[in-house]
Parts: structure tokens; C-alpha cells; sequence
């Protein structure tokens, strides 16, 4: 004999409201769900803004890598008004068009830098990188005290401008002064290069302290974009 089923409601019946039990059960889920929403609109923003946890143990490549695009845009700016980037020959222009009195050299980046402070650049800061022979951070006193020694962190590559090979290094840290090889130990072990076309980025530094491409340092005069002709490398002071 088969089992009689009890009797079922019509389609078109309304389902019975939910027992306490299952009231219950939904408001603890909608309370759960209410809270880790609030939970996520308070951390997203803080997760967002924070750096990757090896930036946050050292700040200062971060902001070398800042500072060196400003510097670009800087060298951009420039060029619009002087023809290049500083150099040698862009001295006398400025002095001319400014009469600026600031202390106008070609024996480093800080002399080669200082020709922006009469045209187009307004802080020291975009200049500096923590570097062993740039350890504090710049004063901000302009005048003869602009880009004093230690205010700069940028080594400097003089006579570019932004139809010379894109690729071509013109801003780079930390290089030892009088050397083509760099420092690791400020910035991990890396160090950060600005090329003409704009794009910076960090570059290992390898065990005899150079950055190599091609399987040569950076300023071999071998390198393609230096076209045979050693670069006119500035060190800062």
C-alpha cells in the first residue's frame, strides 16, 4: 500500500511567515553583514594609502623616486625657455635673461641645477635624495645658500636634452663621487635612474657597484646612446 502524503496547499497560496527561529537567524546574518561592511569602508582607506611593506621599512627610495620625476619635469621646463637642459653653455643665457646673482658653475649637479632656481624652479626638495653625502634634507634658504653641499642627491649627466637618446641616463642616485659606481646601501641595494624620455626607475646594483646593461655599466662610453663619446657626468657636492 502506498504512503497517503498529506494534503498540499495551492500554488497561488501565500508561503506562512517565518518562525523566531528563523527572524533570529537572519537579523544575527544581517548584523554581521551591516558590520563588516562599516569595517571595510573604515579600512579600505587606510589599506590604499599605505605602501608595500619593504617601502614602509625604508621611505627614502620612495621619495628619491618621487623627487627625480619632479626633477624632469623641471629639466622640461628648462629646456622650454633655454633650447637644453642646464649645461655649460646655457649659463650665460640665464645670466642674461634673469640677471640672476646665484653662484652659476659647471662643476656639479648642484652648480648645473642652481641655473633652474632663476627661471623655474622654486624648492630645493626635488633635488634631494638620502644619500651618504646628502643625509639631511635641504634647508629651503634660497639665495647664496641655494643647493649647498649635502642639499643634493642627484649625480647628473650635462649636454642632453630631450631630442638626445631617449633612453640615455641623465639623472641617477646615489653614485660615489668620482666614480662611475654606486652606493647600495642607501636604497637597498638599488639605485634609481631617470632617462631622458622621462621613465625612472630602480636598477640593481651589482657586487663591483654598476648598474649594468648590455652587460656594461650605464656610462660606458660603449652604450648606444652615448654614441661613442664618454657622458659629462656632474656629482653633487
Amino acid at each position: 500500500m502506498e504512503p497517503t502524503l498529506p494534503p498540499q496547499p495551492p500554488p497561488d497560496v501565500p508561503a506562512p511567515p517565518p518562525g523566531p527561529e528563523a527572524e533570529k537567524s537572519w537579523n544575527r546574518m544581517t548584523s554581521i553583514l551591516l558590520l563588516g561592511g562599516i569595517c571595510l569602508l573604515i579600512l579600505t582607506p587606510f589599506v590604499l594609502s599605505r605602501p608595500p611593506f619593504k617601502a614602509r621599512k625604508n621611505a627614502d627610495p620612495v621619495e628619491a623616486s618621487q623627487n627625480i620625476r619632479q626633477v624632469h619635469i623641471a629639466l622640461l621646463n628648462f629646456e622650454s625657455e633655454y633650447g637644453a637642459f642646464p649645461d655649460a653653455s646655457t649659463i650665460p643665457v640665464v645670466q642674461s635673461r634673469t640677471g640672476t646673482t646665484l653662484s652659476l658653475g659647471n662643476s656639479s649637479s648642484n652648480e648645473l641645477f642652481r641655473q633652474m632656481f632663476a627661471s623655474v624652479a622654486r624648492t630645493e626638495s626635488i633635488f634631494w635624495a638620502k644619500t651618504a653625502g646628502s643625509p639631511r634634507k635641504p634647508d629651503h634658504q634660497l639665495g647664496s645658500h641655494t643647493l649647498t653641499k649635502g642639499e643634493c642627491g642627484f649625480t647628473y649627466i650635462a649636454g642632453l636634452s630631450s631630442s638626445s637618446d631617449p633612453f640615455a641616463p641623465v639623472a641617477m642616485a646615489p653614485v660615489i663621487p668620482g666614480t662611475w659606481e654606486f652606493d647600495p646601501k642607501p636604497f637597498d641595494g638599488m639605485a634609481i635612474i631617470l632617462h631622458v624620455n622621462g621613465t625612472s626607475k630602480f636598477e640593481p646594483i651589482d657586487k663591483n657597484g654598476h648598474v649594468m646593461t648590455g652587460g656594461m655599466s650605464i656610462f660606458d662610453p660603449r652604450q648606444p646612446y652615448w654614441r661613442g663619446k664618454g657622458p659629462d657626468i656632474k656629482w653633487p657636492e
